[in-house]
């Protein structure tokens, strides 16, 4: 059941705001669920800049509950923080998207890192090394995937993602020892500092590498940045975009694995299947968790020192 209480447990969902306040998803049953499907079929649009200098204040970037994080996050909480529908969408992207080679960063991660089968049988050869970079020493702990090692960082304070992991020996300093791709997820609208932690990242990273910043409409709304809030859905999107290009990284694309519509089995073959599914509609459970990425790439001309 969701409750406008359930920021205690898991993040709520941000609909939209206005000049009147800001409007959550409040529904009397759980989220919808259903199956992944082979489709790959997702809508990419290129992110064209539109800022030739850097658009955003100071007070974008300041939050609802300005203590620090380590605090907040001092509990574990194991939960995951999107429906199980767009979890299954991101596994599929990411089962496309990421390699089975190399080292791969999950920063803000948690307990679970939503990569398909593929990655984890890579993580078990040895063949692809991970390291999670999160708040929560327990969380991280229980995470299976981290074979690179478990990070307890806060971004907030310390941006500087580049020295964090050539100092626990993540990652080295010639080439073939950076990063080869970078995971986040539905975490980038809690960095109050983002283009610094990209512009760091971008430097941890090898010539043609990735990073993929999952985005759905769900958040503590006292730790997010203020300017998430009053934005909707779009222009989070293209904020992001704005984040990486500011921070030096190419070929930036957003990615919709879900807009939120359930596409269920349910056909309009007879009356009763036509009402069940208006009824459905109507009690909201015709709705899923959206899901986006914002991906980009570091171009090839940039060497360690081109950020």
């Amino acid at each position: 059941m969701y409750s406008l209480f359930s920021p205690v447990i898991r993040p709520i969902p941000i609909i939209s705001a206005s000049a009147g306040g800001l409007f959550v998803a409040s529904v009397l049953f759980p989220p919808a669920r259903m199956n992944s499907t082979s489709s790959h079929s997702w809508n990419v649009r290129a992110y064209e800049p539109r800022h030739k200098s850097w658009p955003y204040n100071p007070s974008d970037f300041t939050r609802q509950d300005s203590s620090v994080d380590t605090s907040f996050y001092s509990s574990p909480r194991f939960v995951t923080h999107i429906d199980d529908a767009a979890i299954a969408s991101l596994r599929e992207y990411y089962e496309t998207a990421l390699p089975r080679k190399g080292r791969i960063l999950d920063f803000c991660s948690s307990w679970v890192s939503h990569y398909p089968r593929s990655l984890e049988d890579a993580v078990s050869l040895g063949e692809l090394k991970v390291t999670g970079m999160g708040m929560n020493k327990a969380e991280l702990d229980a995470n299976q995937v981290l074979n690179n090692g478990r990070m307890l960082v806060d971004l907030n304070v310390n941006p500087d993602v580049n020295s964090a992991l050539l100092g626990a020996n993540a990652i080295g300093q010639a080439e073939a020892e950076k990063l080869d791709a970078s995971t986040n997820v539905v975490s980038i609208d809690y960095l109050t500092k983002p283009v610094e932690v990209l512009k760091s990242l971008l430097a941890a990273t090898k010539c043609g590498g990735s990073v993929h910043l999952a985005i759905s409409n769900r958040c503590f709304p006292t730790k997010a940045i203020s300017r998430w809030l009053r934005v909707r859905e779009d222009e989070r999107l293209m904020m992001v975009g704005d984040f990486l290009h500011f921070a030096g990284w190419e070929q930036i694309e957003i990615v919709e694995l879900s807009d939120g519509t359930v596409n269920d089995d349910l056909q309009h073959d007879s009356s009763s299947q036509g009402t069940l599914q208006s009824l459905m509609g109507l009690i909201g459970m015709n709705r899923r968790d959206p899901i986006w990425v914002v991906r980009a790439k570091k171009g090839n001309h940039l060497d360690s020192e081109g950020v």
